[in-house]
């Protein structure tokens, strides 16, 4: 089943590669939570448009179809994507259906929320783009030894003073300390942008 969607803002269709499988997506901001999704947790599976709960509100029938289900690893979410003033604008039509979702997922065992561009977009979802697709590329696994242990041994390591510590190309060192903590072999902060003056800590 597919819907109309109650606005055209930013209407993007497509779809986005998980481990479990393609997610699909109908604007940029579902894209955007997609990915991050992905990122924060990629064992969770992702299911676009998971139920249609049919309820009574004001003794009409309604329906309602959020847009995602999060789950694995213990969590069960039901998640419905909005901009925010799409959200206000359209507070009192969408309300009956968020209360049918959440009682649904409450019942189900899960929770319900709706996410904004607020709490999708930011420095988190900028560094999931650009760490996501680092994954997968292979790491020198001696170069990779050296990194973490510079980490482990540094006063106050930071990305530069870890870069700094290596005897080796320093594009290569450079390459390989994102790579670590795209894979999480480096901690980092990533609420806030990563750059030279960020704590590292060794996994």
């Amino acid at each position: 089943m597919r819907r109309i969607p109650l606005s055209r803002r930013s209407h993007v269709t497509g779809f986005h590669g998980l481990p479990t499988g393609a997610v699909e997506y109908e604007s940029a901001l579902e894209r955007d939570f997609v990915l991050l999704t992905l990122f924060e947790d990629p064992a969770v599976r992702v299911r676009s448009q998971p139920i249609t709960l049919n309820f009574e509100h004001e003794g009409r029938q309604r329906r309602y179809t959020p847009d995602y289900l999060v789950e694995g690893g213990g969590r069960f979410e039901v998640v419905e994507i909005k901009y925010e003033a799409d959200l206000q604008r359209l507070a009192a039509q969408l309300q009956p259906g968020f209360d049918a979702a959440r009682n649904w997922a409450a019942q189900s065992g899960g929770t319900f929320r709706v996410a904004t561009e607020r709490t999708i977009r930011g420095p988190r979802l900028l560094n999931a783009r650009r760490l996501l697709p680092l994954r997968t590329v292979p790491v020198d696994p001696e170069l990779a030894r050296a990194v973490t242990a510079a980490a482990k041994q540094i006063d106050t390591p930071t990305f530069g003073r870890v870069v700094d510590s290596i005897s080796a190309d320093r594009m290569q060192v450079l390459a390989t300390v994102w790579r670590l903590i795209a894979r999480g072999e480096l901690k980092v902060d990533l609420s806030e942008p990563i750059g030279f003056a960020t704590a590292v800590t060794a996994r």
